[in-house]
């Protein structure tokens, strides 16, 4: 074979092809950091793209200093990314490993670069530094695979015995009981033995969610446990009563529904008429209304559920069928005195609640769509007759009827989608309050929706009557409503009492506690600072609340340094594209131009919920870290609405806000690769000591496992910490356990640590929050979690799965 200049021609070929590849890229990276620089970002990007051109043109004319050009930039590359990042990992990597791989490839053919130009080579030390190089490849790779989080202490959590008096005896409340904390006083599985679970037993519902098209079904659900039985409902609301021990099926009732956009079933309410009320013990409280049951009366214990088609219905917990008793035949029409409320303009997608002899409804009235919308009233009906017993409207709060002679509840004011919470010691109702119908536009809103808009609304349980309202966001332009059901807790104070208080997180990263009496704040709230935009007539508030007393989750301002991706082409691109965003950190207003929203509407946290541990007042909180891109332009006021989809937040391009002057743009905030511009993590899992008020640690929630990219699933079980859905369950024995992610897998986490000590596979991924209890006839305690398929991904099914520990022989 010819030879030319002392390799063969081949080698020589591959020599300049290496180095015209390297020259290209390196005039990719140069171009990209001048546009950079435009934009008043870095000039890393320019310099290491000349750098890297030099590298591949001194490779192609033949020359010998191509390496030594190289190892002077990737040192500055490596002292830059420290200089930049710290010592964290994903950051670190981002800057410095595809040039890592880079120097490998070039001490590789160093030799070869040496012969060619007839010099003499020393394999040895060109091939022992690649060596070296590959270990650190091989170390960088390694801890691709490894979870990056944050651990300052360890929670005093696992050391409280679960007795006879405090083991749980039924999860009958959304959130597990009273408190919503999602909390099981249970031990049997604890630290020790949870690797050894199982699968007891899969139930099959029948109802596979589409995750495309009209349908839009999504499997969201939490189970009850009452007794022997458990009750789940579907996406398109069939309820179902599965064998609490056996997982096999004693009755279902379906509710056919001709809705397409935003289907799905969070969870249903019970009560147990033959159960002695509880009267509330803080003062100034009315008393509950005592229920009144004639002997072989039907329906002593009923279910409850919030249809899709807005309709509350009561089911007899005992064979399925409709409570006669209760309102029409079994159900009630909530779309009554609403005007035009179809759905999904109007529609039901969190459970009911049984607050004393009361069963409350809120309705979820869909974002972004027009501002003449049904209007967010919260109705109390009697438990047992299903007459309506109060209304609060908030447009008109100080009315407790129904609208008479044909009027209608006022129109597009706040409403409350998300899951509420009871307090039977002061006998009220917490209710999550969302916006005005327009999120983004908020020119004609009322003093009322001022005042209701992004807040916690306590309701007298019996009367309805307004107690207090705490508002977390003063005119609201971002979506953030109150996204989640509050729990309540004994809140820890310096001097060793307690208060009782409620805690709550919102889309905007910020966790509250509120006093259960007052609304007042138990920890420190300020007033920031925040800038207008310039939409004509908008009534910009200039301060809005920071709960800096508690850890604020995945809500730092971001920074050019932040911007992130999978390589530093990705990475230049999205500094890019962040540079061209108007940008003023949390609560940066929408307007005309492009501006970004950190966190964006889908969170921080969101419907979920938390999880709390009473013995160690240990509060664990998952989130989501995406935000999102805004983009406001002119449209004619007649164009036509959406249809409500909320794909408004999913990149469907310009939306119209009916009867605004305005239609809108909103879409996730993404690199060229569809990967958040951000730094991970994308999703996490967050325990909070409330004594201290400060993070006893964080790991990231999910891996890229079952992500799609380009068509293809990753099979990578990279822990990078991806978005998270629903909430976390949390034991008296130690464990958190958590589902959500964007991967098929249910996890066990140690509570005291945040160390993952347990996962099982899932054949598909799941929105749910596991549930837990103990089967009355076999003394086993079960984990129970609803599989429908994750959000994002294309694989569905209809799986609720039980795991318990072997039976020991």
């Amino acid at each position: 074979m010819s030879r030319k200049n002392g390799v063969s021609r081949p080698v020589s070929a591959l020599l300049i092809l290496i180095g015209a590849i390297i020259t290209l890229l390196g005039l990719g990276l140069a171009i990209g950091g001048a546009m950079l620089i435009g934009r008043g970002g870095s000039w890393y990007y320019l310099l290491m793209g000349l750098a890297l051109a030099a590298t591949g043109i001194e490779i192609v004319r033949g020359g010998t200093k191509a390496l030594a050009i190289y190892l002077l930039a990737f040192i500055a590359t490596v002292i830059w990314a420290f200089w930049e990042a710290g010592l964290d990992f994903w950051a670190l990597h981002a800057r410095i490993f595809t040039f890592l791989c880079a120097l490998f490839v070039l001490l590789l053919i160093q030799p070869l670069i040496l012969k060619r130009a007839g010099r003499q080579t020393n394999k040895g030390i060109s091939l022992g530094a690649a060596g070296v190089a590959l270990v650190a490849i091989v170390g960088m790779t390694w801890g691709m695979f490894q979870p990056h989080g944050i651990h300052n202490s360890v929670a005093a959590t696992g050391k409280t015995p679960v007795t006879d008096a405090t083991r749980q005896q039924n999860w009958d409340q959304y959130g597990s009981n009273g408190d919503q904390n999602r909390f099981a006083a249970l031990d049997q599985i604890n630290r020790d033995n949870v690797d050894e679970l199982e699968v007891a037993w899969t139930f099959h519902t029948g109802e596979v969610p589409k995750s495309s098209g009209d349908s839009s079904l999504e499997d969201q659900n939490t189970p009850l446990q009452v007794g022997n039985s458990l009750y789940l409902c579907t996406a398109s609301n069939t309820v179902i009563s599965v064998n609490a021990t056996t997982g096999e099926e004693q009755w279902r009732h379906e509710f056919p529904t001709d809705t397409k956009t935003w289907v799905r079933c969070r969870g249903l309410a019970y009560f147990d008429a033959d159960q002695a009320l509880k009267q509330p013990q803080a003062p100034n409280s009315t008393q509950v209304t005592s229920v009144t049951v004639a002997a072989g009366e039907a329906c002593p214990r009923r279910i409850f559920m919030n249809t899709i088609d807005a309709q509350l219905v009561a089911l007899n917990a005992d064979t399925g069928e409709f409570c006669s008793n209760f309102g029409d035949n079994g159900t009630i029409d909530l779309k009554q005195n609403l005007g035009a409320a179809q759905s999904p303009l109007y529609s039901m997608t969190s459970p009911p609640l049984v607050a004393g002899s009361t069963v409350v409804v809120g309705g979820r009235v869909a974002d972004n769509v027009a501002l003449d919308m049904p209007g967010g009233v919260i109705r109390g009906f009697d438990v047992m007759t299903g007459d309506l017993k109060w209304a609060f409207d908030p447009g008109n709060p100080s009315d407790r009827d129904a609208p008479s002679d044909g009027s209608i509840y006022t129109r597009a004011t706040p409403n409350v989608w998300a899951p509420m919470t009871y307090d039977a010691w002061s006998n009220t109702v917490f209710l999550p309050v969302g916006n005005a119908a327009i999120d983004l536009w908020g020119v004609k809103r009322t003093p009322e929706d001022e005042k209701y808009g992004a807040s916690i609304l306590a309701l007298d349980a019996t009367t309805g009557n307004e107690k207090w309202v705490y508002q977390t966001v003063h005119h609201d332009l971002w979506d953030f409503d109150v996204p989640m059901q509050p729990t309540l807790i004994d809140f820890p104070n310096e001097d060793g009492s307690t208060t009782p208080a409620l805690t709550f997180g919102t889309k905007a990263g910020q966790i509250f506690v509120l006093d259960r009496l007052t609304g007042k704040p138990l920890t420190k709230v300020i007033e920031k600072d925040v800038k207008p935009a310039t939409i004509p007539g908008e009534n910009y508030a200039l301060k809005q609340p920071l709960s800096v007393g508690m850890p604020q989750i995945g809500a730092q301002t971001l920074k050019e340094a932040d911007m992130w991706g999978a390589t530093p082409f990705d990475q230049l691109m999205c500094r890019y594209i962040f540079k061209g965003y108007r940008y003023n950190g949390l609560y940066t207003a929408p307007d005309t131009d492009y501006s970004l929203s950190f966190p964006g509407s889908l969170g921080g946290m969101n419907w979920g919920g938390v999880s709390y541990d009473p013995t160690s007042d240990t509060l664990y909180i998952n989130d989501m870290r995406l935000g999102l891109y805004v983009h406001m332009q002119k449209q004619d006021p007649n164009a036509a609405a959406s249809d409500g989809n909320e794909s408004v937040n999913a990149g469907m391009g310009a939306v119209p806000l009916k009867g605004t002057p305005y239609s809108v743009t909103k879409d996730r905030f993404l690199s060229p690769l569809g990967i958040p511009c951000q730094e991970p993590p994308f999703g996490t899992l967050t325990a909070v000591d409330m004594k201290t008020r400060s993070v006893n640690w964080e790991v990231p929630l999910g891996t890229v496992q079952d992500t799609v990219l380009f068509g293809q699933k990753m099979h990578l079980p990279i822990p990078i910490g991806m978005p998270t859905i629903g909430g976390s369950m949390t034991t008296q024995s130690g464990l958190v356990f958590f589902a959500a992610t964007q991967d098929n897998w249910l996890r066990a986490f140690d509570s005291a640590t945040g160390e993952l000590v347990w996962k099982a596979r899932l054949p598909v991924g799941s929105q749910g929050t596991p549930m837990s209890y103990v089967s009355p006839e076999t003394g086993k305690q079960y984990i129970v979690i609803s599989a429908g398929g994750a959000r994002q991904s294309p694989d569905r099914g209809d799986y609720v799965i039980a795991y318990a520990l072997p039976d020991n022989d």
